[in-house]
């Protein structure tokens, strides 16, 4: 189907380790911690876990044996492949939001992935003091220090402003913030791994990162476990007081939708079920590698990044130093917990420099790994849409991915456009993938026969309840959290969407970017089906694999 021979992974665990490294990101670290923080600590566990059950290990089983599937008739692409599992046209051009998601969410991932970076340098800059906090002053004056330099890395006070920095004391002139010229050098790092290609790119990194992360997450975690009672005059701030208010569970905020919405979306995001990710990696596998055991296994080891790594070091931490006020009132959005109150846990934390760089070098390795595998599902796309080679592919993914970099590092007043790609494409229509997903496996294809398929080469079996955990249980639930999503959150940025002033403006702006994007996929898939057709594969599921 490409001018270039048939990509595939070098060994069983590169695979496992990219898909973990895919799944193993911001989400893990920041977004994880923040919703624990907000949504009352241990009561947000009890639905994370079924959510993690019911849909996160469900639909993942699924998504990883529909890429197999799909890859053994010669597509690799979201559109395509669920083209085949939905029999018809419908699934396979909702297949394109599996494109749009990961690319999407590439257009600000990188940025913050960028932020990251920055952090690094500061911490361990011997000529700075991390980010410039006094562990001697009032809460009060160290969150504005925080707030401060959070706002100025990310350009939140102004559109343009990063490109547009004051020079002099007296506030003119103009030159380019170091954030910009760090955010080339992480945008010429994806672009160069994701060349390479699958096994050389992506999976070398995987394999590297991984176990680094593991080990720095783990000298961190030991840190922060033996911290006890840095200040005996204040006995609740405290590591068993951490670890309490993050498994104890607060019965009364079970009652919280919010609670369950928080909890469901997190495992999507954090898993990256849905996201177009796994779809496309496990579709460069063989005939009859296990996707079972594999799919159980990339989603254990995020769930031990996430929740033994993320979750304790992050709010534990926060909770020793700053007490449980200010880590829930602090959070104030996915990515907050850690760029501004985790800064002032180090800060007053001994060899705080250190355990600063380490933790943002940790955030980083997650990061580039997640946006990695961000740029591979679309640049399979492209190959497979047009027909052309690794390197004209790249050169189109790459263009396209920077320049909604671009659009998001320009709109960067009060976030809004990062917001926007964040609220819809990194998490609504994640769980409309998720949906098609679940349907097309479990109804269309069918329950009986989808298992079957999953259980060629398997070294495990798929329990039998979860036949009818797939067909039945994770469709409602999944239909549950669409509505419940949609009543709690989409009026709100409606009114921000069609409201007045610059922040509606950015909006709007934003959307006609998401709406090009959209549209650019739809006419690749168009452009792809004849081709498909013409070399007369099977594009609507009609013919069983040969066994």
């Amino acid at each position: 189907m490409t001018n270039q021979p048939k990509q595939q992974w070098g060994s069983r665990l590169g695979v496992i380790l990219a898909v973990s490294g895919s799944a193993v990101g911001l989400g893990n670290f920041l977004r994880f911690p923040g919703n624990a923080a907000e949504n009352g600590g241990g009561a947000f566990m009890i639905p994370y876990f079924l959510a993690l059950l019911l849909l996160g290990i469900p639909i993942g089983w699924a998504e990883w044996t529909m890429g197999r599937y799909g890859g053994q008739k010669g597509f690799h692409s979201a559109p395509a492949i669920l083209g085949v599992w939905s029999k018809g046209g419908v699934g396979r051009y909702l297949g394109g939001l599996g494109v749009l998601i990961p690319l999407g969410v590439y257009f600000w991932y990188v940025l913050v992935e960028t932020w990251c970076l920055y952090y690094v340098i500061e911490y361990f800059n011997p000529f700075t003091n991390g980010i410039g906090i006094d562990p001697t002053a009032p809460i009060e004056e160290q969150v504005k220090v925080t707030h401060a330099f959070f706002e100025t890395v990310t350009g939140a006070k102004d559109n343009g402003i990063l490109f547009s920095q004051p020079t002099l004391p007296d506030g003119s002139g103009g030159g380019v913030h170091k954030i910009v010229w760090t955010f080339f050098l992480v945008a010429a790092l994806n672009i160069f791994f994701v060349f390479r290609g699958l096994s050389k790119g992506i999976e070398a990194v995987c394999k590297a990162a991984m176990p680094i992360m593991a080990v720095l997450g783990i000298v961190i975690l030991v840190r922060v476990l033996t911290l006890g009672t840095p200040d005996p005059a204040k006995p609740e701030q405290s590591v068993l007081h951490g670890l309490g208010y993050l498994w104890n569970p607060q019965l009364e905020a079970l009652g919280n939708f919010k609670t369950w919405l928080a909890a469901a979306g997190q495992i999507f995001f954090s898993l990256s079920v849905g996201f177009g990710v796994i779809i496309n990696y496990s579709s460069y596998m063989k005939k009859k590698d296990d996707v079972v055991l594999s799919g159980l296994t990339a989603s254990a080891t995020n769930e031990f990044f996430e929740v033994a790594l993320g979750g304790l070091i992050t709010v534990t931490a926060s909770i020793v130093f700053v007490g449980v006020a200010v880590t829930q009132q602090g959070t104030g959005g996915t990515m907050s917990l850690g760029f501004k109150t985790l800064p002032m846990v180090f800060a007053q934390m001994p060899g705080g420099n250190f355990f600063g760089g380490a933790f943002f070098l940790i955030l980083f390795l997650a990061a580039i790994t997640s946006s990695l595998s961000m740029l591979q599902p679309t640049k399979a796309f492209i190959e497979e849409s047009l027909g052309c080679d690794r390197t004209k592919s790249t050169l189109i993914v790459t263009a396209w991915g920077l320049i909604g970099n671009f659009f998001v590092l320009w709109y960067s007043k009060n976030l809004i456009a990062l917001d926007t790609i964040d609220f819809w494409v990194g998490t609504f229509f994640i769980l409309v993938v998720a949906g098609v997903q679940i349907v097309a496996f479990g109804w269309i294809f069918g329950v009986d026969k989808g298992i079957e398929e999953a259980h060629r080469g398997a070294n495990m079996r798929i329990p039998k309840v979860f036949a009818f955990v797939m067909k039945y249980v994770s469709p409602l639930f999944l239909g549950i959290v669409v509505v419940g999503f949609c009543i709690n959150n989409v009026p709100d940025y409606l009114a921000t969407l069609f409201g007045d002033g610059e922040s509606a403006g950015d909006a709007r702006l934003t959307w006609l970017l998401i709406l090009a994007t959209l549209g650019g996929i739809t006419a690749l898939t168009v452009i792809g089906q004849k081709r498909w057709r013409a070399e007369g594969l099977d594009l609507d599921g009609r013919d069983p694999l040969d066994d």
